[in-house]
Parts: C-alpha cells; sequence; structure tokens
C-alpha cells in the first residue's frame, strides 16, 4: 500500500532550524503537529532513509497526541555536509536541540534502525542527569543495537570498506531500490521505493554514506554506555519487530527484550524490516495502545 503523503507534501508540513548550539551550523528538517495536548511522541527514522517512513503511520498518530519527528543529519531535507562526523551521539545533540525548540518536557520515544542506537543515547543521558526531557517511555523497532548479531546487507558491507566511496558515486536508483526491496517482507510500492529514493539522494546524499555508516563501528564502541544503559533502563518499553527482518534479525529483539526490566515484546511474523511502512495499520494497532498506557505520568520514587 503506497504511503499517502507525497515527498512534497510532506515537505510543506515542516520547517527547518538551524542548529547553532553546536559546533557547525547546518539545517534540520522538523516535522511537528503541535496537536493534542496528550504526552507527545518522537519518532526517530533509521538509515538509509528519513522521517518520511512514518507517513503511514503519522496522521492516524496524531490523532491521540502531538508527534514530532526529524531528518537527522545526512538525511532527508536536511543538511548533509561533507564535513560532519555522523556520529551517533551528535546526531542525540540534534534530537535534543529540535526538543528544545519544541519545549518538550517530556515525550515518548518511538525509534527505528539507526534511530534505536540514537534512542540508546537519549537513554545514557537520561541516567546520567543530562537529558532535558523525560522519558515516557520507548518503543524499539528492527534497530542492530547489537551489531555482532545484525546481518548486515552486501551493500552494507561495501559502503563500510575502502570501496565505499565509489561505490556510493556509481549507486543508482535501480541498484538503490533493489537493495531496499531485499529487506521488505511485503513488497514496497514503486511510489515507495521513488520517495525513498529522492530523498536519499538529494544535495548529494548518497555521497555521505561511506561517512554514516560508520555508526555501526560506534555500536560496538560505545557497547557498554549503550546496551549498559538499557540494562538499567526504568522506562516502559514495547520491542515491536517484524520478525522476517535480514538484518536486524528476530534474535536481538529477543535478546534486548531479556537486557531491559520489565520490557514487553511484539512480533509480526509477517513483517520485515520497515513494518510501519509495510503494514501501517497493523502496527499502530501493536503500538497505539502502548503508548496510550504509559500516557499518565508515572509518580517517581
Amino acid at each position: 500500500m503506497a504511503a499517502a503523503i507525497s515527498t512534497s507534501e510532506w515537505r510543506t508540513r515542516g520547517a527547518t532550524f538551524s542548529i547553532d548550539s553546536l559546533a557547525f551550523e547546518h539545517e534540520v528538517f522538523v516535522v511537528d503537529s503541535a496537536s493534542p495536548d496528550t504526552t507527545p511522541l518522537l519518532l526517530l527514522h533509521g538509515f538509509p532513509t528519513s522521517s518520511w517512513d512514518f507517513t503511514g503511520v503519522f496522521d492516524t498518530l496524531c490523532l491521540d497526541r502531538r508527534v514530532i519527528t526529524l531528518d537527522l543529519l545526512g538525511f532527508g531535507f536536511s543538511s548533509k555536509p561533507k564535513t560532519f562526523s555522523y556520529s551517533l551521539i551528535e546526531q542525540a545533540d540534534v534530537v535534543i536541540e529540535a526538543m528544545k525548540r519544541a519545549k518538550i518536557s517530556r515525550a515518548h520515544v518511538w525509534a527505528h534502525d539507526m534511530g534505536t542506537s540514537v534512542a540508546t543515547e537519549l537513554c545514557a543521558r537520561e541516567q546520567r542527569g543530562t537529558l532535558p526531557f523525560e522519558l515516557a517511555s520507548l518503543v524499539l523497532s528492527n534497530g542492530s543495537v547489537h551489531i555482532d548479531m545484525a546481518s548486515l546487507t552486501i551493500g552494507q558491507r561495501v559502503l563500510k570498506s575502502r570501496l565505499g566511496p565509489v561505490f556510493a558515486r556509481l549507486n543508482s536508483a535501480r541498484t538503490f531500490k533493489a537493495q531496499l526491496k531485499r529487506v521488505f517482507a511485503i513488497a514496497p510500492s514503486e511510489q515507495e521505493l521513488q520517495s525513498m529514493w529522492e530523498l536519499a539522494s538529494r544535495e548529494d546524499g548518497l555521497l555521505r554514506f561511506p561517512q554514516i555508516i560508520s555508526y555501526t563501528e560506534e555500536r560496538t564502541r560505545f557497547e557498554r554506555r549503550w546496551i549498559g544503559a538499557l540494562e538499567r533502563l526504568r522506562v516502559p518499553t514495547l520491542v515491536a519487530w517484524g520478525e522476517r527482518d535480514p538484518v536486524a534479525v528476530k534474535a536481538i529483539a529477543e535478546q534486548l527484550t531479556r537486557e531491559i526490566p520489565g520490557a514487553r515484546m511484539e512480533t509480526w511474523p509477517e513483517l520485515g524490516h520497515y513494518p510501519h511502512v509495510e503494514s501501517p495499520a497493523r502496527v499502530l494497532a501493536t503500538v497505539r495502545p502502548f503508548l496510550r498506557e504509559h500516557d499518565v505520568k508515572a509518580h517517581r520514587p
């Protein structure tokens, strides 16, 4: 089922702001529904796509609450600078700046793919008392937080190699779409693939892929910071997973559920790496009740 929102319409729904609190100035694209006064929801996208991935679920989520999402640097309608580390830690800084500007003090977080690693950095800061907003709940979907358990695609492995810059430069719409289709269990429409390609390739975005993919190495380097944060997490957590994901395999979901205190696991046997794109209604039927359950602010000891 094709997403109802085109890339051009998605752009009109958002706005950009300039990051000026860090050591650079780049534009960050944010969509903020500024709708119902329930606990807001922050959506974090993955690699190599963008916040547009959530268009199939966005409007329905907005019926319940304010929803905010953004394109991380290097993705979608945000800047794609040549000189940026693309560290997950600095991407977390971008997220925090967006939340500060939105004046959000408490929020649910739903993260997918690379976004799950950004979310674990938010959890690490929450435990250190440096996160400027409270985590109401956490939803983790199909992310290779345990990188040693993941099965990277051929394209990802080439991007990580010395041939990465050459491969990125030679990448075409045809090869990009073919690689992306392999991680879906329910085949995406041509419109969906074209939208993902447009957003990934705009402003030389493909040339940034070899730099961005280094985040997979950070997952190993900062494993104890991030997995340790999950092991000590005291936030209601839903591990929501497409079982037919060939990259972030189901075993990762099971491991996360064991590690995170009180975590609940829900899986979709028929879905793959992009469950919210493949079957928005199926995914919403799982995630929306979980968010509602944790809208009321819990009393902290």
